[in-house]
């Protein structure tokens, strides 16, 4: 069931949640899961994609307008709620966009089921565990200051400032919806799943990783690391580009998500 709010935003009822769609374009299917601050969806990539392709963004429950009942506790939750709207709106063969929290919950789609996903594209994802108990494979960005976060998050800092005093009060309140949702699902176990990096095996359809040489969040080495956990999978990293690389170097992003996704189309 579904109710229309505007021409490309819908709400549509999944159980007993009520999750915020956005269409864009028009095409094959590719279904993008936005970063946990919704940046990625405001960017010119989003746009350049819908040129090729149906662009669907289904906001996660407890991001953006999504609802969020108590029952949902992690991103394990979070996955098959996502699979159910996929089921729900009949989307066949999709590509599967993921970025930074969004690329953690279509991994843990993808090990899941992959009956109507094509392949997949992974975007500084958080996720899994890499290294002993001791390692800090995801810096804390919970006890860092905001400036060191930014430092670690983007390869120029002055890249993630933004305005909150000129930002309207409804873009606000899901500001502090997603981050209070964020530290909901990832507070402990901190970023990861423990039992993903053992059902990444499990992923066999084309898979692309993509990170930037700059993230000092997860750094690339995390990354060489989660590819290495999917059979096949390419990993590329973007020149000058930190946790957020399709914001700081998009046209080197699309660079390598354009060939990706004109091979596996070519293959299909």
């Amino acid at each position: 069931m579904t109710d229309t709010k505007s021409a490309n935003i819908e709400t549509v009822k999944i159980q007993d949640i009520e999750l915020e769609v956005e269409r864009r374009g028009s095409g094959a299917p590719l279904v993008l899961l936005d970063d946990e601050e919704s940046l990625t969806r405001e960017s010119g990539v989003v746009d350049e994609l819908a040129k090729s392709f149906e662009v669907i963004i289904p906001e996660a429950p407890g991001f953006g307008k999504s609802s969020r009942p108590d029952w949902i506790e992690s991103m394990d939750d979070i996955s098959y709620i996502m699979l159910d709207y996929l089921d729900q709106a009949g989307i066949e063969k999709a590509t599967l966009l993921g970025f930074s929290l969004g690329g953690w919950i279509a991994a843990e789609m993808a090990t899941k089921n992959l009956a109507r996903i094509g392949r997949l594209a992974l975007v500084d994802p958080y996720g899994i565990k890499v290294g002993g108990p001791w390692d800090r494979d995801i810096q804390d960005i919970w006890f860092l200051t905001k400036e060191e976060v930014q430092a670690l998050k983007y390869a120029d800092p002055a890249n993630g400032e933004i305005d909150y005093t000129e930002m309207p009060d409804e873009k606000l309140e899901v500001v502090a919806r997603n981050r209070e949702s964020f530290a909901r699902f990832c507070w402990q176990p901190y970023m990861h799943n423990p039992k993903l990096k053992r059902r990444l095996h499990r992923i066999d359809v084309p898979a692309l990783v993509i990170w930037g040489a700059e993230d000092g969040v997860v750094t690339p080495d995390y990354g060489k690391a989660y590819a290495d956990k999917i059979p096949g999978a390419r990993f590329e990293v973007i020149a000058d580009g930190g946790h957020f690389p399709h914001l700081e170097q998009p046209a080197a992003f699309m660079d390598v998500l354009g060939g990706f996704l004109a091979e596996a189309q070519k293959a299909a």
